[in-house]
């Protein structure tokens, strides 16, 4: 027998979203822990963050316990060779990805549907992890070539996501819709266990290796995900009939079989696209600033060493998948119970998702050096924004299943800006003094855009289909009338659905 029955293949497929997720981080986050490394401490001027807070969160200006603490972010230990790249450089090295992300998240979802998340997935991780094992040599020619090495890893990257979006359309039941997008939350895990392992890593082998074992590992999974995965149920070699009838009656109509060509120019007059966009703008931002940024406050401002740096701002991210799970769960449930409408559920779950993180940003500007409420508060941000699985995560979903890779690309290609954006401020406000006052500024800015991204999609979004998912096909004259219902519902009537005592002259329906 060689299909299995007791362990479902869309489980299976969900797994490897996960960790498709995981390792897509793991080879993003690594220069956040690494490049602080990497660089010559700065001095005294720059450590003014160091004077005022103390590891313990107690403001102690001038104690042996702060002493302590600046002389070991100035004391420069052996990790390995020690570049002198100033804040700015930092900024640009840690912004660079998402110059390569942003440009290729728009054609990802294309790529997807037309070449297949399969090959979309497997060949980007696959040279990225190539790429990951090479910027210890990159750093040693000049920093422009770890620049140039980022932002092509960002370009393999940025196909990734929109890729899953399109395997998920045809893999998920719409009830079932929760736990796959949650599935996407497998990058929050990769920076819980990538920053505290880094940490490690670079303390006990140096930072080198910190690029090496990740890009390793990256590379023996590339050969589980093309074992393991297949473009659609229909190609899969091992799913049970039962299992790809269910899936297909599931979907019934909303997804089509043919490839077809987005319609970019529907979406771009669509209110509800662009308030996706906005919504999920905000949504990176408050994402990308923790997660470029977050070490080096911890390291710097609270004072921590550089492997609890890596465990402490990795908690957040624990928080938000924990958090994310349990939150897709409970989308899952309202949507089998019919009681609020796709719409109503959307909008509802904003207030979780961008506006209390937003408020939990704010109150992070309020408690000074208090090292515990200031980790706590910033957990509790990124926590609730784990509900960003039935938001902006899932909003693609809704609006065009057809299409629901494109329509995330293009979002993502806009949000994704911010992945340059943050660091770029954040190196602009701390370049010429690294206190708490700057930082005030950088979380006043993060809540200010959480907040106001989240009101204009209560405002403006939806979440129902829109009438630019019908794939238009060319139909012969007898079909004409068919035709004229499709264009009409939006809604393409010729899905093939398998039934598992039928042959294969299986009937459409």
């Amino acid at each position: 027998m060689t299909k299995i029955d007791f362990i479902p293949t869309r489980a299976v497929l969900g797994v490897m979203i996960f960790t498709a997720c995981l390792v897509a981080y793991m080879l993003r986050v690594n220069m956040s822990i690494n490049l602080i490394a990497m660089v010559e401490p700065a001095g005294s001027a720059n450590h003014a963050g160091a004077s005022e807070c103390s590891a313990t969160g107690v403001s102690k200006p001038g104690d042996n316990e702060t002493m302590e603490i600046h002389e070991k972010l100035t004391a420069a230990p052996d990790f390995g060779v020690r570049y002198e790249w100033n804040s700015k450089i930092q900024g640009l090295i840690l912004g660079s990805y998402f110059w390569g992300y942003i440009i290729s998240s728009m054609p990802g979802g294309f790529l997807a549907e037309q070449f297949g998340p399969l090959k979309t997935v497997g060949v980007s991780t696959l040279v990225s992890s190539v790429l990951t094992i090479l910027t210890p040599l990159a750093a040693s020619w000049h920093y422009s070539v770890v620049i140039a090495n980022r932002i092509l890893l960002g370009l393999l990257g940025g196909v990734i996501y929109p890729a899953l979006h399109s395997l998920i359309s045809r893999w998920a039941p719409p009830e079932e819709k929760g736990k796959f997008v949650g599935a996407l939350l497998g990058g929050t895990l990769g920076t819980v266990l990538t920053w505290p392992m880094l940490g490690s890593i670079v303390e006990s082998l140096g930072w080198t290796w910190a690029f090496y074992i990740p890009g390793g590992l990256a590379l023996l999974w590339c050969l589980l995900w093309f074992f393991l995965v297949s473009d659609s149920p229909d190609l899969h070699p091992r799913i049970s009939d039962e299992e790809k009838f269910y899936i297909a009656k599931s979907l019934g109509d909303s997804v089509a079989k043919r490839k077809s060509i987005a319609p970019y120019k529907s979406m771009a007059l669509s209110v509800p696209f662009w308030s996706l966009a906005v919504l999920h703008f905000g949504n990176l931002w408050g994402l990308y600033l923790l997660l470029t940024a977050g070490p080096k406050f911890m390291s710097e401002i609270l004072g921590f060493d550089l492997g609890h740096s890596g465990l402490l701002a990795a908690l957040p991210y624990l928080a938000r998948m924990i958090f994310g799970f349990i939150f897709g769960l409970i989308g899952d449930q309202l949507r089998k119970s019919n009681k609020l409408s796709v719409t109503c559920i959307r909008k509802s779950f904003v207030l979780f998702s961008h506006i209390v993180p937003g408020i939990f940003l704010l109150a992070e500007t309020a408690i000074g050096c208090d090292a515990i409420l200031s980790v706590t508060f910033i957990t509790l941000a990124l926590g609730f924004n784990g509900a960003s699985t039935i938001t902006n995560l899932q909003n693609s979903q809704d609006l065009a299943p057809n299409f629901a890779g494109t329509i995330y690309g293009i979002a993502n290609c806009i949000g994704g800006t911010t992945g340059f954006i943050t660091p770029m401020l954040t190196g602009y406000l701390t370049e010429e003094k690294n206190g708490l006052y700057e930082w005030h500024l950088i979380f006043w800015v993060g809540a200010a855009v959480y907040i106001c991204c989240g009101l204009v999609f209560c405002l403006f979004g939806s979440g129902e289909v829109q009438q630019w998912n019908a794939v238009v096909e060319p139909q012969d004259p007898e079909s004409e009338e068919k035709s004229t219902a499709t264009k009409a519902t939006g809604i393409v009537n010729d899905a093939y659905i398998p039934h598992p005592e039928a042959d294969s002259e299986n009937t459409k329906v």
